[in-house]
């Protein structure tokens, strides 16, 4: 069995502070939100830093053939509730976890069948290697998505101060706490 030396424990303890000092991973704006992306079943492309720069978001990772696909109709809510107060909720399309039938039939289940009117894209990477750069940076920050809607509040600056679970639902208390405290700037 390894027994540390004191030399090997004094510099894991000086690492560890000097991680603790530094604080969370800074956000780089640019990093997170300066990618094109195209809308879901449009040919529209739109810069995401033009789109949703400068403003508290709720990022998501979406499938329309998932068991949490009900929850297009609690992020509709909350971009419902919040978009006077400058919040912007953005989905993102993606079938890394083989939930999204093309790409027809998912803008078919956001906009027909739940309504949807907050930003939605065409399907990317979300995680692993072929991450798109947005959902890198989400990662870097926090965590990458386990599942289908993995949900992400990002204050002003770009950084992730939230990160929420597929099972955590959009109208859970929690997610309305962090919701309320980012938009008071708390």
């Amino acid at each position: 069995m390894w027994t540390p030396t004191l030399p090997a424990m004094t510099f894991y303890c000086l690492t560890l502070a000097a991680a603790l000092v530094a604080g969370p991973a800074q956000a780089d704006p640019d990093a997170l939100l300066d990618h094109d992306l195209r809308r879901l079943h449009s040919s529209e492309v739109v810069n995401l830093k033009e789109q949703l720069g400068g403003s508290p978001l709720l990022l998501v990772n979406t499938a329309s053939r998932c068991g949490f696909t009900g929850q297009f109709e609690g992020l509709e809510a909350l971009h419902q509730r919040y978009a006077e107060r400058g919040l912007k909720v953005a989905g993102f399309s993606s079938n890394d976890f083989n939930q999204e039938i093309d790409e027809e039939g998912a803008a078919e289940v956001c906009f027909i069948n739940f309504g949807v009117t907050f930003d939605m894209f065409a399907p990317i990477p979300v995680r692993g290697p072929e991450a798109h750069p947005l959902f890198a940076e989400l990662a870097r920050q926090s965590e990458a998505p386990g599942w289908n809607f993995t949900k992400y509040l990002v204050d002003e600056s770009g950084q992730v101060v939230a990160h929420f679970p597929s099972r955590v639902r959009p109208e859970s208390p929690a997610m309305r706490e962090a919701i309320e405290t980012l938009l008071a700037g708390e």
